[in-house]
């Protein structure tokens, strides 16, 4: 074993370049010519390559560090001699830089089955494939959409990596993939282009230095570069990232001049790629692609209806413009959905809760010291469980021609924001007591207002509910929020003369709307289902039963 010490390789006539991104660390096992740092000078960023393989010993540059030709950047534990540095010379000897004016061949292409695979898409599983957008004979680009897949929030396209003709499609509409899944085998070759090939392709090119002057080292330093980031200056339109980081969204199908940078000077890391593909696949994001797919002001086309009234609305008297918020916008689409795709029925009903508002009343009492609120929102949340657990079919969903069956009870419920409607959720409500479970929704409701729910926050609900018992009201329709099949909606509680066999007494009633869907349920267990909630309401000692 020999300690090596790999340095800066001739990139120009640059000096003094800054470190803006490590790509390893201590530890890492590095190949020959895997990138190690990101260089930036004025006029082009550049990935440095390793020059021995090995094991990441001691890093000596940092972020910010300044660079130049024959800098150490890291000291690398490598198995034999170190000769290996003349391996990346003699790799691309054979293209050696031709005058900046020729054009730059690409490497030859080797035919061959080529396999596509699912890229990294976040922590999201069993994601359902909703459209096939290609077929066995088709020629195939490299970044060209393949699939378009769904998760319980949003969707999106899966590129392929590789060009070729199409000889066999792994998937189908209705199967669910994962990370690694095949998805086609290709007669082609993946992506194959030589290094020069690639600084062809870039828009800024590190035109200062001579063609002639450049040392094959220099020539593979180059052949990872990519414009710099001048801030207020031309990018020529191309988002702030490493070349690595470019491939790597490519990979995924993200539009990097959507992601907003993290690291040094606003650059856009692997990080941002991957947080901005989980805000997507969960529905707190849009890419503008989908925004402009949605029809503006409810469209209709797609269904074959007339289209869309347009109005000048000027012209009738003084209006002001103001663009939704984010969240409506997201939530609107969604909403859309729902209320097109599910056959959706709303039984009314009122709960007797005049004993149970007395013991909250009283249990607020005992525990005010604990800073805890009990609202009847909590009681509701625990007794919903109880209703779900005797009637399975409220806490599944539809998973084609089958019914997902969930064991867990997660209840989401709907909160107002200044920015609009947003649903965080109560995780194993069955297993959380009343005091507990206010706790929980007084923390998301404080993060909702403050627009600091993440997408952890409002997922996995198998059942929700939307009160409007601070606002008033008597009953309305919610509209379900797929995939679940059902949805509470409960409506200020009120003082009402209730006939007990011999005289009215005066008992608190709150309104119920239980909307469902048809597919799934039926009138008589949703009728039983509201009835069944309506007792435990009147007397939640029936929770423990």
């Amino acid at each position: 074993m020999a300690l090596v010490e790999v340095q800066v390789p001739d990139i120009g006539d640059f000096d003094e370049v800054t470190v803006i991104e490590l790509m390893v660390k201590v530890g890492d096992t590095v190949k020959a010519e895997q990138s190690l740092i990101t260089v930036e000078s004025d006029k082009a960023s550049m990935e440095i390559p390793s020059s021995t393989a090995g094991v990441v010993k001691e890093m000596r540059v940092a972020l910010g560090d300044k660079v130049k030709q024959g800098s150490i950047v890291l000291v690398v534990e490598a198995a034999g001699a170190a000769a290996p540095a003349a391996a990346p010379a003699a790799a691309v000897a054979a293209s050696a830089p031709a005058p900046a004016a020729a054009p730059v061949a690409a490497a030859p292409a080797a035919s061959g089955p080529v396999q596509v695979f699912v890229p990294d898409i976040g922590d999201f599983k069993d994601v359902a494939v909703i459209e096939v957008m290609v077929k066995p004979g088709d020629t195939i680009k490299v970044e060209q959409s393949l699939i378009t897949v769904e998760s319980d929030k949003a969707s999106m396209e899966i590129p392929s990596s590789a060009a070729g003709v199409l000889k066999e499609l792994k998937v189908k509409v209705g199967d669910t993939v994962n990370i690694g899944d095949l998805l086609a085998v290709l007669e082609g070759t993946a992506v194959a282009v030589a290094p020069a090939a690639a600084v062809a392709a870039a828009p800024v090119a590190v035109a200062s230095a001579p063609a002639a002057a450049q040392t094959p080292v220099a020539a593979a330093a180059a052949a990872v570069a990519a414009p710099a980031h001048a801030p207020g200056g031309n990018t020529v339109g191309l988002p702030h990232a490493s070349p690595s980081v470019r491939k790597f969204a490519r990979e995924l199908g993200v539009p990097l001049d959507e992601v907003k940078g993290s690291g040094l000077k606003g650059r856009i890391t692997a990080d941002d790629v991957q947080a901005f593909t989980k805000a997507v696949m969960s529905g707190a994001a849009q890419t503008k692609a989908q925004a402009a797919k949605a029809p503006a002001g409810g469209g209709g086309s797609e269904l074959g209806l007339i289209p869309w009234p347009k109005v000048d609305f000027a012209k009738f008297g003084p209006i002001e413009r103001k663009e939704m918020s984010r969240i409506k916008k997201i939530s609107g689409a969604n909403l859309l959905r729902n209320a097109v795709m599910i056959p959706a029925v709303t039984n009314h009903d009122d709960a007797d809760i005049t004993d149970l508002e007395a013991f909250r009343v009283s249990t607020n009492k005992e525990n005010e010291k604990s800073g805890v609120k009990v609202t009847m929102l909590a009681f509701l949340i625990k007794a919903c469980v109880a209703a779900l657990k005797k009637f399975p079919e409220f806490n599944s969903s539809l998973d084609g021609d089958a019914l997902i069956y969930k064991q867990y009870y997660h209840i989401g419920f709907a909160a107002d924001t200044p920015n609009g409607l947003v649903v965080p959720v109560i995780k194993d409500a069955d297993k959380k007591g009343v005091l507990q479970i206010s706790q929980e929704m007084g923390e998301l409701a404080k993060k909702a207002r403050d627009g600091k729910l993440g997408p952890a926050d409002m997922s996995g609900a198998t059942f929700t509910i939307s009160s409007l018992g601070g606002i008033g009201g008597k009953y309305f329709t919610p509209i379900i929020n797929a995939p679940e099949v059902a949805i509470l909606g409960v409506c200020k509680s009120t003082m009402e003369p209730v006939w007990d066999g011999k005289a009215f007494q005066p008992r608190l009633m709150l309104p119920l709307s239980l909307t469902w869907d048809h597919r799934v349920i039926d009138g008589a267990a949703a009728a039983r289902f509201n009835a069944f909630l309506g007792q435990i309401l009147s007397d939640f000692r029936r929770v423990l039963l």
